[in-house]
Parts: C-alpha cells; structure tokens; sequence
C-alpha cells in the first residue's frame, strides 16, 4: 500500500486527510509542530517537526515515502511588518522547498503541493471566472509566497524527476472550520443583525471532504502529474444565500437587513477592513471544468449539503 508523508497533520484540513487515508488504507506519516493534538489518533504514524524551514531535517520522515502532501503553511498574516513577512517566507516558501528538495533526493515519486486561490487573486469581474489557464496574480505577501513555492517546486521537480502537482483551492470550510467562516457561522448562530441584504456577488467555496478527495483522487492519477487544478464544490454562492443556507443548518431564523453597497465599502475602509470587505460583498469564481475533465472527478458532496 502507497505510503503517504502529510505536513500540518494536525491542522483543519490536514487532520481530515490523515484520518480519511488511514481509513482507506493507506500508511500514513501525519507531521506536525505539536503532538498533543493527534496523539489519540491510533490509526496513522506521527512525526513531530519543531519547525518548517530551510533547515528542517525531513530525512527519516520522507523514508519509504511514495507521496507528499504539503499542507503546512503561515497563514491568516494581516501584518506586513518585515518580521511577519520574513515568516512566510521562511515557512511558505523556504521550508516548502527544502521538503521538496529533501524529498526529491529520497526517491518520493509525487509531491502535491496545496496552495490557494489567492494565486490567481482576491476577486473576479461579474461574470467572470477563475479558470485554470488564468494567470497568476497573487495580490498579497501570503499568495505571493504560495506563488513563490510553486516555481520553486516545479524547479526542482525539472532536474529530479519527481512528479509534482498544485492544488488551488478557495476558503474551504467544513467541521473544524475556523477564521472568518467561523465567524460567519457564530454571528447567524447567536442571530445578529447582518447587513448584507443588498449584497449580490458570487462566491466559489470548497467543503473539505471534497477537498480531500480530491487529493486522494490525485495520489496515483496520470493525468494530474505536473498540473496545477482549481478546485470547489461547484456551486456558487452570494453571501445572503450563504447566511440563510448556514442559518438553515443551525435551524435559526436568518436576520439580514438592507444597507447600500456603497455605504457598506465606505464603512469597512474607515475601518481599515478593506480586504474583509472584498470577501464577504466581492466576487471570486472558481471554474475547475479541467479538473473535472481531465481527472474524471467531481464533488462528492454538493455544497448545499455540505452547508
């Protein structure tokens, strides 16, 4: 059985794939910078790294290994302070790449690198989509250094031999979900006020479960080496029909109220929240018909059900 080395074992998404692999079969080495939070899961290895960088030693984890899937990053930085910026850096694009390097010279087949939407940018023009031909247009420290690995390890995959592929996905979001989405999901919860009512945008979102199985899909499929896909659920929300279809879950009564766009954009820039502003009223499509197509793979679970 295919032996598979995931970093940020114990984070939202890596805890799910490591979980789900395990049940599937495969052997399963979860690393992460703390052991507390998988110990109680029995039914994969563990391998405890006191830091991402270029100069972690990945030496005994990587043996055996066929796959890689690098999850560990920095994220949620909303400083652009030089220390913060020499963090992601540090961890997102040097430590991203010593693994490679590390794990090209043990003879790993296939590296999948996770990176973000944000690659490609925080928004699209109505009407418009995000597909996987779109050029790159990283529009922060954080998608520039998600930017910066993926060349790197397309690099060092050239001279080695080792396969390589890149996933992109939007804000994923299911059981264990936490930032902004989490939120979101409290504020309807405790049934405040939203004042979203007027908001008409589309946004594409992934649910973690078909995150993963994406990955899964793409451990061993000849059709996925050397490419970079898109991925979401497939559906496209607005944030109200967010609010309800989250407010529907909970079984609470949705409590949206009008206020102009304008007035909205205005607010959120005094208050120097500019980017959440984007996010909850701008627009981010996903098209993944390449990924659907050339991997034969879609959603396991529709989004509404995920929600």
């Amino acid at each position: 059985m295919m032996r598979i080395l995931v970093t940020g074992a114990r984070g939202f998404i890596g805890t799910q794939l490591s979980l789900t692999l395990a049940a599937k079969g495969y052997e399963v080495i979860g690393c992460s910078r703390s052991m507390s939070a998988v110990e109680h899961q029995s039914c994969f290895s563990r391998w405890y790294v006191k830091c991402v960088d270029a100069h972690t030693d990945w030496h005994d984890a990587l043996s055996g290994v066929d796959v890689v899937v690098h999850l560990a990053a920095r994220a949620h930085v909303s400083n652009t302070s030089p220390a913060a910026l020499a963090e992601l850096d540090s961890v997102n694009v040097q430590g991203s790449l010593n693994l490679a390097r590390q794990a090209s010279e043990r003879g790993v087949k296939r590296f999948i690198f996770i990176s973000s939407i944000k690659v490609n940018g925080d928004t699209t023009l109505p009407g418009c989509a995000v597909t996987a031909d779109s050029p790159a247009q990283p529009g922060d420290a954080y998608a520039r250094s998600k930017y910066e690995a993926e060349q790197g390890l397309q690099a060092i995959a050239s001279q080695s031999g080792m396969e390589w592929l890149v996933i992109r996905p939007p804000l994923v979001y299911g059981l264990g979900v936490q930032a902004n989405f989490y939120r979101l999901v409290y504020a309807v919860k405790r049934g405040w006020p939203l004042p979203f009512a007027a908001v008409n945008n589309q946004r594409s979102l992934v649910f973690v479960g078909n995150l993963v199985d994406l990955i899964i899909h793409c451990l061993s499929h000849l059709a996925a080496k050397n490419r970079v896909f898109l991925v979401s659920d497939g559906e496209d929300w607005s944030t109200p029909t967010l609010i309800r279809l989250i407010a529907e879950g909970l079984n609470v009564t949705p409590r949206l109220f009008f206020v102009p766009i304008s007035w909205l954009e205005q607010v959120f820039s005094v208050l120097g929240r500019r980017a959440l502003y984007e996010r909850l009223c701008g627009n981010l499509v996903v098209d993944m018909t390449k990924t659907c197509e050339d991997l034969a793979w879609h959603p396991i679970t529709p989004g509404r059900n995920a929600l």
